[in-house]
């Protein structure tokens, strides 16, 4: 038989003021990575971020990054989106980073759509400058959900020992508290378990549910939403076929997940989630968008425009995020592969 085809990735660069550029530069010079896919670049060239006053420094194949994202290397085309950066500053937010950035995306989902690309990556955003341009958008995944016209979409994480969904995102803590019900709840350990199955290979998921509350409550001593509202939730996802377990004091879930007994972990609210990821996995953790019709990945950082332009941020997330898109994209064109029994 013959070999399969290389997907194509599209990287989308983020806020031209933060490490986007660089990662996605430091990434693409790496043979091995170069060697997963073909890439479409959505961003601005090298040398326009550098005269913006970036700096890439001396990295093995330093060279072939510039020439790549300059779209000068085999398999790497670059993909220029109208975005005017006139006045930018590389290491601060700004509605000209935002705009940019948006426009990025924006052409990367006309790519997706269109059918030129089989999966998208993108470089972090500043979700202050998306909203100094005027854009209603929180993050990429409420951004990604309404232009491919979906809802039912869930922001999971991969790490170290972990794999992490979230039942809340992009809200306040107490805005959080109250979004919490039991048919959010059943929704995320759905996508969530689909997702195991899919694209890492485990028939029967075991998820392990945290509760709200200090101690899962402890019985009701701390708060009422297990009752009311997380066990529920578990009852009504086993009747559906599901293995879940809860609801878990959250740090006994994720040191129950390091030790292997839970293949997911569902976390009610975005930092009960990402700090354990983080903090074992800050560097290699990827953010999977759930629910897409198309593969998205995404580093697990931010802007960082503390260090933006000085040439010191670390590429592996990007790698990492380049290599999970690959490799989910593997993973569906094999199964679809599989003869009907």
């Amino acid at each position: 038989m013959p070999e399969p085809s290389l997907p194509c990735l599209g990287i989308t660069l983020g806020d031209p003021a933060g490490i986007g550029p660089e990662v996605a530069a430091k990434a693409l010079a790496d043979p091995e990575i170069r060697q997963l896919a073909s890439f479409a670049v959505f961003g601005c060239p090298l040398l326009k971020w550098l005269e913006l006053g970036g700096r890439v420094p001396s990295f093995v194949g330093h060279e072939h990054a510039a020439a790549a994202w300059d779209g000068h290397i085999a398999g790497v085309e670059l993909v220029l989106p109208e975005a005017d950066l006139t006045g930018l500053t590389v290491g601060a937010p700004s509605k000209t980073g935002g705009e940019a950035s948006v426009r990025y995306i924006l052409a990367a989902v006309e790519a997706a759509q269109r059918g030129w690309i089989d999966g998208i990556v993108t470089a972090p955003i500043s979700k202050e400058a998306v909203r100094l341009a005027g854009h209603p958008w929180p993050g990429h995944t409420e951004l990604l959900a309404e232009k491919f016209g979906v809802s039912n979409v869930a922001m999971m994480f991969a790490g170290g020992p972990f794999r992490v969904v979230l039942v809340t995102i992009h809200v306040s803590l107490v805005e959080a508290i109250h979004a919490i019900t039991t048919e959010e709840i059943v929704r995320i350990c759905r996508l969530g378990s689909d997702a195991i199955r899919r694209w890492f290979g485990v028939e029967v998921p075991r998820l392990g549910v945290c509760g709200l509350n200090p101690h899962a409550s402890e019985a009701g001593q701390f708060g009422h939403e297990e009752r009311e509202i997380i066990e529920p939730a578990i009852e009504q996802a086993e009747e559906e076929g599901l293995c879940v377990f809860g609801p878990l004091p959250p740090d006994t879930a994720f040191y129950q997940a390091a030790k292997g007994r839970f293949d997911l972990v569902v976390a009610m609210y975005h930092d009960q989630g990402l700090i354990p990821i983080k903090t074992v996995a800050f560097e290699e953790s990827v953010n999977i968008t759930l629910g897409l019709p198309i593969i998205r990945t995404s580093v697990d950082h931010g802007t960082a425009y503390d260090i933006a332009g000085h040439g010191a941020a670390h590429a592996n997330s990007m790698k990492a995020a380049i290599r999970m898109a690959a490799d989910m994209i593997r993973h569906d064109r094999a199964r679809a592969a599989r003869p009907l029994a």
